[in-house]
């Protein structure tokens, strides 16, 4: 299947498709970050357009899904074209030649939109919170544990703060449990998320407290009954969660293993796992943060209702108190220019004047790894203070 899906990409149209190389490039403009090592583009400009140039000599029409753009032909057999301005962040993007949707194989590839797709790192001017610095480094380490709701074995990865390795240390630690989109699985957080990075920098600059975080893989199919975002739907995740993960990472890691020193968040689908499996087990995470779900509107319900806050938690808005006594914090953010914005600062209004305490943030961006990772340096900024 690997040779035969290169043989695709490589000699489509009945032509040559190759990394193109070339010394004339744009003066203001250089590879980008997820660009491969040696090629030289697709590049980034200073006003944040990518720019594409490779040879595929038999196509007959070539376009990038980076804004739908068409490339245009030059005599020499290479394809060329330059997006609009794009916004700063990750974006993934996949190449239409002749029709055959396929990886730009100058570029790295990702697993984020249910299958692996190229993408552009865009810089964001003034921000470098998630670039790798003088600093002293955690570690991330790939984990595999048998879970018992889905009889099979299930990989996760794990940070642990500068220092943890120390053969002398017995210091333990609280942990947040990180859960991505649709789409995506244990990766993200971890490659496109630059969960480590992040972390690192808020440490080293005594802004977060040292702590574990655990990216595990969110997509759990149990034949539970029930779908989408309801707490039947959430059942398989939850049960896997409290009953499979929280307990492997107490056993095999120095934890502070309370509810006080936990903490359960996600971005789009992991927040709305974040939301119901983390405000039905107070007794296991006191904090609950919710990144840019749709939870609250701005998708297609897939049961075509409102979002009603009391009846997907009982109690929630009726007794706000009895949360508050036991949640130490609970984190919604999203993208200003999120379709599920207007959505979200509703839920968080209604939830505030019932007297639940929820801090609430928004970024600039659509939804987006740039919008997570804000959400993540700021969430794990005010958690377990």
């Amino acid at each position: 299947m690997k040779h035969a899906f290169l043989m695709i990409l490589f000699v489509i149209a009945g032509s040559a498709f190759s990394i193109a190389q070339t010394t004339v490039v744009p003066t203001d403009s250089k590879p980008a970050s997820t660009t491969i090592a040696g090629a030289d583009y697709p590049r980034v400009d200073a006003e944040r357009r990518v720019i594409f140039h490779f040879r595929a000599p038999g196509a007959q029409s070539v376009s990038v899904s980076l804004g739908n753009i068409a490339l245009t032909k030059s005599e020499d057999g290479f394809w060329n074209g330059t997006t609009q301005p794009q916004d700063p962040g990750f974006h993934y993007y996949t190449l239409k030649i002749d029709g055959v949707d396929v990886a730009d194989p100058s570029s790295e590839s990702f697993f984020g939109m249910g299958k692996m797709a190229s993408a552009v790192e865009i810089p964001e001017q003034g921000v470098d919170f998630y670039d790798v610095k003088d600093v002293p480094h955690g570690a991330v380490s790939s984990k595999y544990y048998f879970s018992n709701v889905t009889k099979s074995w299930r990989r996760l990865f794990v940070y642990t703060p500068p220092g943890y390795d120390n053969i002398n240390s017995k210091e333990k630690f609280p942990v947040v449990f990180i859960q991505h989109g649709g789409g995506e699985d244990e990766r993200g957080w971890t490659v496109q998320g630059r969960t480590d990075i992040i972390l690192d920098n808020l440490i080293s600059e005594g802004k977060a407290r040292p702590m574990i975080v655990v990216i595990s893989n969110g997509n759990v199919s149990a034949g539970k009954a029930g779908a989408g975002y309801s707490s039947a739907g959430m059942a398989a995740f939850k049960e896997e969660m409290v009953n499979n993960i929280v307990p492997f990472i107490d056993k095999n890691y120095r934890t502070l293993a309370t509810a006080d020193n936990r903490a359960l968040c996600g971005l789009s689908m992991g927040g709305g796992q974040s939301f119901y499996t983390g405000l039905e087990s107070l007794q296991c995470f006191a904090s609950v943060g919710v990144f840019s779900s749709g939870i609250f509107g701005g998708i297609k319900s897939p049961n075509g209702k409102t979002f009603d806050a009391e009846q997907e938690i009982p109690g929630l808005l009726s007794r706000s108190q009895s949360f508050n006594e036991k949640l130490k914090l609970f984190y919604i953010s999203v993208g200003e220019q999120d379709p599920r914005f207007e959505y979200t600062k509703t839920a968080v209004k209604k939830f505030q004047a019932s007297g639940l305490h929820v801090e609430f943030a928004s970024f600039p961006g659509n939804h987006e790894w740039q919008v997570w990772r804000k959400s993540l340096h700021d969430f794990a900024s005010r958690v377990f203070k």
